[in-house]
């Protein structure tokens, strides 16, 4: 398998809240989905060749999925990955500039 497959594998989607886009200003941090046995390093080898930037440091978080309820029954979303990927301060995503 090629490597830019691979990376796409890895990074899933980003995520765009209000509190990622501040940060994204302010500290150039992006915030993405990402696959859940990716480690740290595969993290910023993904977003480097994906994106062509240089990244510092990626921050992972294990997310639990919620409780919902659907009529009497419960049920739960899955769990999943956050990384937070601070790159290189004057570099930029063209992704996240229409945003």
């Amino acid at each position: 398998m090629s490597d830019i497959l691979k990376a796409y594998e890895i990074i899933k989607r980003p995520i765009l809240t209000e509190k990622s886009l501040e940060q994204k200003e302010k500290y150039n941090k992006l915030h993405f989905e990402v696959d859940r046995r990716a480690n740290k390093i595969e993290i910023k080898k993904a977003v480097e060749q994906i994106f062509k930037v240089n990244v510092i440091s990626v921050r992972t978080i294990n997310m639990k999925g919620k409780r919902k309820r659907i009529g009497r029954y419960w049920t739960k979303r899955p769990d999943w990955k956050k990384a937070i990927v601070t790159i290189k301060p004057g570099q930029r995503v063209e992704f996240f500039e229409g945003v």
